[in-house]
């Protein structure tokens, strides 16, 4: 099979994948080990072998004055042990610089990784200047990275001249090619949001989509601190995937696949086959997530707990509050799945946990933005049935949660609040209302829901004159079943979304198209359906 990347009929520019082949400049000593012998497997996603940067670059969780630089060293990815090939302890430098051709490096530096660390590299990078471009690589030894471009955050009270931002869920690694990836880092973004199912955690077959599996994991069901690492590097071999992490800097939040289907709190998918490892699995599952994401420090899990919620500002234009909707929620209500369901009512019911939800809520009163978005996980509009039953994953299934965010952003002002979801492979666009039992009730916020990268295979288009989720809740205005990604351009006036698919992900390099573009303006919640801008498809 052919790597998802190769002889795409894409063009990218060079800002898309961006090469490194020339030497760091003046460098320290090599890394004080050097990789076993590398064999990795080849076949779809794996780049050559004989390196040690087979998984990319990444950066992330920029600020106005600092960005995370990330890399995770590996010579042989799929390595049982999750140690990717690799044995002692490595010396990794890295520079960041104003242009591509690394002529004006402006900040130089090293780390030190070992087996602890899974071999992975987080350099918190100070001192950079507000609302900048930047380009940045590493070296371990003799190996020289691929290059990255990434961004500082305009200044505080800065709206700056608007932000390009896209955001995706769902990537089976199994179900389908990345090439929505690909598409997405062609756009050139200047922030990705990553909502969560990065990776999935079943053994290869056990999960199959309706249009069959192209491809597949390595290993057994994840459990070990070894499975999660192997997983994760098989994902990271795809060169689509390492297009998207190369582009731009990444917001991330996981959901439930990087630790397994439907957990809720302390609870597993299915408390009636006893899991008595469970506890110690999820914190095997945030310490590899925690390793492969470019987080800050204050993201470091402790056993089983790991801090992920957390506000992020772009200048004046935009406040992202990145939630956590799995660690802190109750079980879902009557058994989980679609029901008719009266414990879904209770408000002492939590999804976000009290901690969290008091922390939003502060957010909200505190924010002077024009734009609040809040990147999460879970549908969170209304969405019934033809039998009247919800989804008891969702925030339908914590209907206390759902009415205090909602509330809490009314009580505090919040000039535009725009709720981004993930999770449900499938493309929506909703107005959030202050009563779903009444049609004509204020529109309160909005909710852009992105289709999945790959999970549940192809997909088909969906014909809105003929499709009952719209007809049982007036309130969506849009739905898809297309695979892809959500590309949006934000500025003081408008928050614009470009609902990107691909009519096939069981075929590397297919084209990507505009399905449908929404409009939000200011001061005005809910959606203007608008053409596809000029010049772009």
């Amino acid at each position: 099979m052919p790597v998802s990347g190769e002889n795409s009929p894409l063009t990218t520019s060079r800002r898309t994948v961006l090469a490194s082949g020339a030497a760091l400049g003046a460098v320290a000593a090599a890394a004080t080990a050097l990789p076993l012998a590398a064999s990795a497997a080849q076949g779809a996603g794996n780049p050559s072998t004989g390196e040690v940067f087979t998984l990319g670059v990444a950066s992330g969780d920029p600020d106005p004055y600092s960005v995370v630089l990330w890399t995770r060293l590996a010579a042989n990815p799929l390595a049982e042990d999750g140690l990717g090939g690799m044995r002692g302890t490595v010396e990794v430098e890295w520079e960041i610089a104003r242009d591509e051709r690394f002529r004006r490096i402006v900040r130089r530096g090293r780390e030190r990784t070992n087996a602890d660390a899974g071999y992975a590299v987080h350099a918190e990078v100070a001192g950079l200047a507000p609302g900048t471009e930047y380009f940045y690589r590493f070296r371990a030894g003799r190996h020289v990275s691929p290059a990255g471009r990434t961004r500082t955050a305009p200044a505080f009270g800065v709206f700056g001249s608007g932000l390009a931002m896209s955001f995706a869920s769902c990537s089976q690694y199994e179900h389908g090619y990345f090439t929505a990836y690909r598409h997405l880092a062609a756009d050139e973004p200047d922030l990705v949001l990553h909502l969560g199912d990065y990776i999935y955690e079943y053994k290869a077959d056990s999960y199959v989509s309706p249009t069959g599996n192209v491809r597949d994991h390595s290993g057994p069901e994840t459990e070990t601190l070894a499975n999660y690492r192997q997983r994760h590097a098989q994902y990271r071999t795809d060169t689509d995937l390492q297009a998207a992490h190369a582009v731009a800097p990444w917001l991330v939040v996981p959901d439930d696949h990087e630790v397994d289907n439907n957990w809720a709190g302390d609870v597993y998918e299915k408390p009636e086959i006893p899991q008595p490892n469970f506890i110690e699995r999820r914190a095997n599952a945030f310490r590899a997530l925690y390793e492969n994401m470019p987080l800050r420090r204050h993201s470091k899990p402790s056993g089983s707990h790991i801090r992920l919620y957390r506000t992020v500002r772009w200048g004046a234009l935009a406040n992202f509050h990145m939630l956590d909707t799995r660690q802190y929620r109750d079980d879902q209500a009557c058994d989980d799945g679609w029901k008719v369901c009266a414990d879904a009512a209770d408000p002492a019911r939590t999804l976000t946990g009290d901690e969290q939800e008091a922390w939003l809520i502060e957010q909200f009163r505190r924010s002077r933005a024009r734009w609040d978005v809040l990147g999460q996980q879970v549908f969170f509009a209304r969405r019934v049935n033809a039998s009247g039953a919800t989804s008891m994953d969702s925030w339908d299934g914590y209907r206390g949660s759902q009415e205090r965010i909602t509330e809490g952003w009314l009580d505090a002002g919040v000039r535009n609040p725009v709720v981004l979801t993930g999770d449900v492979h499938t493309h929506w666009a909703n107005e959030l209302k202050a009563n779903y039992a009444d049609p004509d009730s204020d529109v309160v916020g909005t909710e852009l829901v992105t289709t999945s990268i790959t999970s549940g295979g192809n997909g088909a288009d969906s014909d809105p004159n003929d499709d009952n989720n719209l007809k049982l809740n007036p309130h969506i205005k849009f739905r898809n079943n297309q695979r892809g990604y959500v590309r949006t351009r934000i500025t003081r006036d408008e928050f614009r979304a470009d609902f990107r698919v691909l009519d096939k992900v069981t075929e590397p390099g297919r084209p990507a198209r505009t399905r449908a573009s929404f409009v939000i303006a200011d001061r005005n919640p809910g959606l203007t359906e608008v053409a596809p801008p000029l010049g772009r498809v």
